[in-house]
């Protein structure tokens, strides 16, 4: 049973997260080369703006605002997914190799397969989906030890082997690619967000609609497999089995967030970091948590980076990066 207290701590911290996303997505719509007044912002939402105001805000802010938003709780739940089946807090889609899996097989789709721009948009998530598993795949069969298990340690280590060989192979492709082909692939790699139509919106909704909630269903599982092995044997969990389809789950909701977003890391670390710091370590309490925060800091890196420096400002990516890596260096001397 939970602690009615840590219930109401819950709702209260996800209170403020809400409070947080809502004045983020307030100033970024106003932010930009083409400012828009905020005393006009309801007007306009309400459709009582000039054309150029409607198409700033509705054209070119607000779906980035969302694709970002949505992006960052995807990696969240799914670096908070990872963390759980592997026991492992330094484990990140981004860090572990996921999304360079998801990359690469993007890049291929996009340099070496004829594609139409109305089945492009669609395609890239289930592509990406396929390379990250193959990746995820790969790490798990080299981590694993029939004898020990899952070995936490070894799946960071090959992991991040993994993403160091991923970015040789995607800078190969680029090598042999046109030159506006070229430039799709390196936006990628940054974590520049490139996907800011409404199409990318309704490509990635549907998969954060269906796995979202499945997560938060199999949360008294991920509970289960952070404890030891024998534990979870003991309570009647088949292990093996619950490890493959959260990971599936975990490789899905990754690859269909850096499939519009770019190579996006260390979300997935610190979302759930933060959460469990915040509410506690039980999956049911921290994982909305991570969601809400996970969203809030992807929006929040890519409100600052595009208004940083003008004209194309500073990819989200980065932006991340140079919160996440000494969180990373942090977490690893902690642990």
């Amino acid at each position: 049973m939970i602690h009615p207290a840590l219930i109401k701590k819950q709702r209260l911290i996800l209170f403020i997260s809400l409070l947080l996303i809502l004045a983020t997505i307030v100033i970024g719509l106003g932010m930009g080369s083409a400012s828009v007044s905020y005393d006009r912002l309801l007007h306009i939402l309400l459709g009582q703006g000039t054309f150029k105001e409607e198409f700033v805000l509705f054209s070119i802010r607000l779906p980035r605002i969302l694709i970002t938003l949505l992006a960052g709780m995807a990696l969240a739940v799914s670096g908070a997914i990872l963390q759980g089946i592997t026991r492992n807090d330094l484990a990140d889609p981004g860090i572990i190799g996921i999304n360079s899996g998801a990359g690469v097989a993007i890049a291929v789709f996009f340099l070496f397969f004829p594609i139409e721009a109305g089945s492009f948009v669609y395609m890239i998530p289930l592509v990406g989906f396929l390379g990250a598993v193959l990746t995820a795949c790969l790490i798990y069969l080299l981590a694993f030890n029939k004898n020990s298990g899952l070995q936490p340690v070894r799946v960071v280590l090959i992991g991040v082997g993994f993403s160091t060989a991923l970015s040789g192979a995607m800078i190969v492709l680029i090598s042999s690619a046109e030159r506006t082909k070229v430039d799709f692939i390196a936006q990628w790699i940054a974590g520049n967000i490139w996907g800011t139509d409404w199409p990318f919106i309704w490509a990635l909704l549907p998969w954060l609609i269906v796995l979202i909630p499945f997560t938060l269903y199999k949360a008294n599982r991920l509970n289960l497999l952070g404890l030891s092995e024998p534990v979870a044997i003991g309570v009647g969990l088949s292990i093996e089995k619950e490890r493959i389809i959260l990971l599936l789950t975990a490789v899905a909701l990754a690859a269909s967030a850096v499939s519009v977003t770019g190579g996006i890391s260390f979300i997935g670390l610190m979302a759930p970091h933060i959460a469990k710091a915040l509410v506690g370590p039980r999956n049911q309490l921290f994982i909305p948590v991570a969601i809400l925060l996970g969203g809030w800091l992807l929006l929040f890196a890519d409100t600052i980076g595009r208004n940083l420096i003008e004209p194309s400002g500073v990819p989200a990516g980065i932006m991340v990066s140079l919160i996440g890596a000494p969180y990373f260096v942090y977490l690893l001397l902690k642990k």
